[in-house]
């Protein structure tokens, strides 16, 4: 039975971490700009999108950069410790356009290091088994999403026992800042665990481009592209359904500990659905995952009770766990090996194109018309994207062979 290279396991790891970091803080940042820093939706959606945008279209440039140099981790270093440096300083904010500046930073670093080490994993994986090790990456990465939204939610109350005249803001912004601690182990495991295989030059290789990368997949790889541009204009921020909760009367250590509960069912589930990508075929379970987005925003667009929105937010992690792996592996399979890392970049940078017109959409929607269209509209997208998805074909380009790993 074929294993999963060591490498795939470290750089789980390094997510676990990172994401324990990223969310001790995400899940209360809707709270803090509201409630703390006086901004509202449309602050927020500006924020998001931006930050997400550029991190997005970074990874368009990381792509092709780790292409030419056939090197991943010298920018996987870069970008995790950016990250890590900058995503504690929102706890020194004093209004919304240096937490705006923070997360871009945080978002920087993110766009280095993810085209990389997708391309990284695609590199030390056998073909057969890439939806089981995106899965398996994944899962991890939402293991420390579990666990950082309970950290914070605990520090939380260890903050308001020891010190219940601090206020509120201030037990916040402690917790901002203690995320430095796991950003640490994250470079400790980068440096000592993570290795890649040795660069091999190859004259006949394709210098890393976006011409090339065109001519050197079929229309099944840009119909992917435009399916997911068209998905992503309804994939705001997951700030608005956190905002959402919170509008619906539960408190921010709720908020926080509803977070991780979330978390628990991406992180089952996409390992779950990695598998199931390598069975069934990628482009089954992405269709399978956006038909969930699509009803759970109609959801969110139609239900009104506390108990209905937080059984339909448990379920929107059903969407990643059916989505993120297969997405990685489509990609893996319809994009040449010298042009593996330039194709999760482009993907990444088309997402990114839409991002910041997404969540701006949204936060207009829901400011002038209110949350109830923003949602529908969000939905109705997303069932579009699938429908464009269904012209694709589940396989591998004629340019492609068989590859096992680098």
């Amino acid at each position: 039975m074929k294993k999963l290279s060591p490498t795939v396991i470290f750089l789980g790891l390094a997510s676990f971490f990172t994401d324990c970091s990223s969310e001790m803080i995400y899940p209360l940042l809707p709270v803090f700009l509201s409630s703390v820093l006086g901004a509202g939706a449309l602050a927020l959606g500006v924020i998001e999108g931006v930050a997400e945008s550029t991190a997005s279209l970074l990874k368009v440039a990381s792509g092709v950069w780790t292409d030419r140099t056939r090197r991943r981790k010298p920018l996987m270093l870069a970008g995790y410790g950016l990250a890590g440096l900058a995503r504690p300083l929102i706890g020194l904010a004093g209004a919304w356009p240096f937490v705006l500046a923070m997360r871009v930073l945080d978002r920087i670093g993110k766009g280095l290091r993810t085209s990389p080490r997708d391309a990284l994993i695609a590199d030390v994986t056998d073909p057969d088994m890439r939806g089981t090790a995106y899965g398996v990456h994944r899962a991890m990465d939402h293991a420390g999403a579990v666990v950082g939204p309970l950290l914070a939610a605990g520090l939380l109350a260890l903050f308001a026992w020891l010190w219940p005249t601090a206020g509120a803001d201030r037990h916040l912004r402690w917790v901002f800042l203690l995320a430095a601690v796991p950003a640490v182990a994250v470079m400790v495991i980068l440096v000592f665990g993570v290795r890649e295989p040795p660069a091999h030059a190859d004259a006949e290789s394709p210098r890393a481009n976006f011409k090339a990368l065109w001519s050197g997949t079929d229309r099944n790889f840009k119909t992917f592209l435009l399916a997911v541009l068209v998905f992503t204009l309804g994939n705001s921020t997951d700030a608005f359904l956190l905002l959402r909760l919170k509008s619906a009367g539960i408190s921010a250590a709720g908020v926080a500990v509803l977070w991780a509960l979330h978390h628990v069912v991406k992180m089952a589930l996409t390992y779950v659905g990695g598998r199931l990508a390598d069975r069934m075929g990628r482009r089954t379970m992405i269709v399978m995952g956006w038909a969930v987005y699509a009803a759970v925003y109609l959801a969110f667009a139609l239900v009104s009770s506390k108990a209905g929105l937080i059984a339909i937010f448990l379920a929107y992690g059903i969407y990643f766990g059916l989505c993120e792996p297969a997405e990685k592996a489509l990609v893996s399979d319809l994009a040449p090996k010298p042009l593996r890392g330039t194709a999760f970049g482009c993907y990444h940078g088309v997402i990114g194109l839409a991002a910041l017109p997404a969540s701006l959409l949204f936060g207009l929607l829901w400011q002038q018309f209110g949350m109830t269209t923003a949602f529908a509209t969000g939905a109705g997208l997303a069932a579009l994207g699938s429908v464009l998805l269904m012209a694709t074909k589940s396989g591998r380009t004629v340019l492609i062979s068989h590859e096992g790993p680098a």
